[in-house]
């Protein structure tokens, strides 16, 4: 349990946090994995094709057809946030200054409370820049904008393949500027997010670096600590040795 007190020493002392999370913070929300077992490529051929830039501006209304089934917008509204969602907001009503960097597009670390989150790859709780919310995307079979004289199809507040991560600067920047560096839930395989752990040890070798993932990354030697275990488990750990030091 060494790895978990050390951990908690070093959150417990940092002003800032950064924390980088990815599809293994949500599947304990009961959100399959994009890439696993039960995932969108497991139950679908030409994912990246379909959830392209250019199939959108060729196809929209397929496109439209097609998203919502992928990502089941239907049920989207349902899923709640765990304790590991929990925890980092905890960690910021404790007066910590906490930037999630989530590579999630649903929602949940908002709706946990967390206030300073940057959602790399977008969210699916809203379309066309945040103008229209999820309820009104599921009301529409293809949602459209409603302004007078607009009439064109909404655009999903996500980054589509072959578009870019518009807040990807920033991200560095405040991975770079933390005291801490925390991973969670993340094989750390996509590109650009996956240059953060590189950027920092780089850049900013004060940072401490840690990652919590189930299973080992080809990135674990950039880390000061690793463990490899799930995120619920280990952040009931974290708060109890925490709750000793404060």
């Amino acid at each position: 349990m060494e790895e978990y007190k050390e951990l908690a020493e070093q959150l417990a002392r940092a002003k800032t946090i950064a924390v980088l999370t990815g599809a293994g913070m949500s599947t304990e929300s009961g959100i399959p994995d994009f890439r696993g077992q039960n995932g969108i490529y497991a139950q679908e051929d030409n994912v990246e094709y379909y959830l392209s830039e250019h199939y959108f501006t060729s196809h929209p209304v397929d496109f439209w057809h097609r998203f919502k089934r992928m990502f089941s917008l239907k049920m989207m509204g349902t899923f709640l946030p765990n304790k590991g969602h929990i925890f980092l907001q905890a960690l910021e009503a404790a007066g910590k200054k906490v930037t999630i960097l989530t590579q999630n597009i649903d929602g949940l670390h908002t709706k946990a409370g967390s206030t300073n989150v940057i959602e790399l790859h977008g969210t699916l709780q809203t379309a066309c820049s945040q103008k229209y919310d999820l309820s009104f995307i599921n009301s529409q079979d293809v949602p459209g904008c409603q302004q007078k004289g607009c009439g064109e199809i909404l655009k999903p507040d996500v980054v589509l393949f072959g578009g870019i991560v518009p807040r990807i600067d920033e991200a560095f920047a405040a991975a770079a500027e933390s005291d801490v560096l925390l991973a969670m839930g993340t094989s750390l395989e996509v590109t650009p997010v996956n240059h953060i752990p590189f950027y920092v040890t780089s850049e900013s070798p004060r940072t401490y670096k840690a990652i919590i993932n189930k299973t080992a990354t080809r990135m674990d030697h950039l880390f000061d600590l690793v463990i490899h275990h799930s995120i619920g488990d280990t952040v009931s750990q974290l708060r109890a040795y925490m709750a000793e030091l404060w």
